[in-house]
């Protein structure tokens, strides 16, 4: 049996909504590639006003680069991310690459960013290390993945933390449940 999904998944291509539909009942929409048109993007606002939106791209440079295009848009939809790791399959890098229980994981961990505002700041980033250490790499790649989004870089991960509304305290605690 299907799950059955009432938001709207935006996907990149065909073969993701192939695979989406395969074990989910879910309306989806296709971007046709990095090359979103205007009356795409159009028609995803329009329904945002009555539906729920959640963006699904693919965990590769393309896909960042519709993500965000969609998310300056369109303000309140939402985020699946999977990681990189888990949507590889041959020289293919895709949604319709990733198995089914890691879609479902992703439609669990959905996350939404905010309006800007400063809640987490560079001090804060270098106060726990996420920059200026040998070891920053690694603990960026963990908050990445305990908070269900992309990698990132420094930079990248801390304009991510304003826009999830996160505080230092806030990734402490995320980072102590982990520990």
């Amino acid at each position: 049996m299907k799950k059955k999904i009432d938001q709207v998944i935006v996907v990149e291509g065909e073969s993701d909504r192939s695979f989406l539909q395969s074990f989910l009942d879910a309306d989806i929409i296709i971007t046709n590639g990095s090359e979103i048109s205007k009356d795409t993007l159009c028609f995803i606002e329009e329904l945002s006003k009555t539906r729920e939106i959640l963006v699904m791209t693919d965990p590769d440079f393309p896909g960042k680069r519709i993500r965000q295009i969609i998310q300056e848009r369109i303000k309140n939809c939402k985020h699946c991310h999977i990681e990189k790791e888990k949507a590889i399959k041959g020289k293919k890098v895709g949604i319709a690459e990733t198995k089914k229980e890691d879609v479902l994981i992703a439609l669990n961990n959905v996350v939404t960013y905010k309006e800007k505002q400063q809640t987490f700041f560079i001090e804060d980033m270098i106060e726990l290390e996420f920059i200026g250490k040998e070891i920053s790499a690694k603990k960026r790649e963990k908050i990445c993945k305990l908070l269900h989004i992309d990698k990132s870089n420094g930079k990248s991960l801390l304009k991510k933390f304003n826009m999830l509304g996160l505080k230092k305290e806030d990734v402490l605690n995320i980072l102590r449940k982990e520990d």
